[in-house]
């Protein structure tokens, strides 16, 4: 994954801002500046769009007159607050704050003995977070790594899919810092589309992630449930866990 968006924030400013958040009073001056949500936007046609909260609270941003992100559906932090506003099928009218992209991308195909060569080995670590979590069909997540020696480089994470039939929802979590792996420790939140996964027929089932940390392998579980309009949300067991992206 790459992009130019300032998605890795320095000095733990994303973690303030994620964990800062949950202290503020609903009533607070500061509490518009801090995200209260993390949500899908959809859209509707070339110009509307709603955001699905949970699997099941939609919202109507009445204050929005058109997509804010080029009609994309994309995984998005918001703050926003509830109106006494007609919301005709949706379960409540809001107005939005403010709304921020997360760098969304579907799943890659593993290649095997290619992994490497194509989307990197370098070291991360997934940050056990209320935006790290299976939510509404796609896998969330806020990691870690160094960043900022080369700041003409760009870091790619991709989400590659299972190698073994036998286990489908087993994924790994591949990261290429382009040789960026000096600098400082820095926070970045990136979305994958989990459409490509087989379906669960109902079932609640264990999505395995895999990664490899500065300390060595590492994994995750989380809930995932295909049925529904949006998964359950991940109840995260780690084994010991704990950016110009793309």
């Amino acid at each position: 994954m790459k992009t130019k968006k300032p998605l890795l924030l320095a000095g733990g400013l994303l973690c303030s801002l994620l964990l800062f958040q949950s202290c503020l009073k609903d009533d607070s001056r500061e509490y518009s500046y801090w995200p209260n949500a993390l949500v899908t936007v959809k859209p509707v046609d070339d110009n509307a769009v709603y955001l699905q909260l949970d699997d099941k609270t939609t919202l109507l941003p009445v204050n929005l007159a058109k997509h804010p992100f080029d009609s994309k559906e994309v995984r998005a932090l918001v703050n926003f607050e509830e109106v006494n506003k007609p919301s005709g099928i949706y379960s409540k009218a809001v107005h939005i704050n403010w709304i921020d992209s997360i760098r969304t991308k579907p799943m890659v195909p593993n290649l095997g003995d290619g992994n490497i060569a194509a989307y990197g080995n370098d070291p991360v670590e997934i940050v056990r977070d209320w935006v790290t979590l299976v939510e509404d069909g796609y896998l969330t997540l806020r990691f870690r790594t160094m960043w900022g020696g080369y700041r003409d480089k760009i870091h790619y994470v991709n989400l590659v899919e299972s190698s073994d039939p036998e286990k489908p929802y087993e994924l790994e979590f591949r990261h290429n810092a382009s040789d960026d792996l000096y600098g400082r420790m820095g926070d970045a939140l990136v979305a994958f589309k989990l459409d490509k996964l087989p379906d669960t027929n109902g079932k609640t089932v264990k999505l395995k992630l895999k990664w490899r940390s500065f300390s060595g392998e590492k994994s995750a579980e989380f809930d995932y449930n295909s049925s529904a309009t949006s998964p359950v949300q991940s109840t995260v067991s780690y084994q010991r866990s704990e950016i110009n992206v793309k």
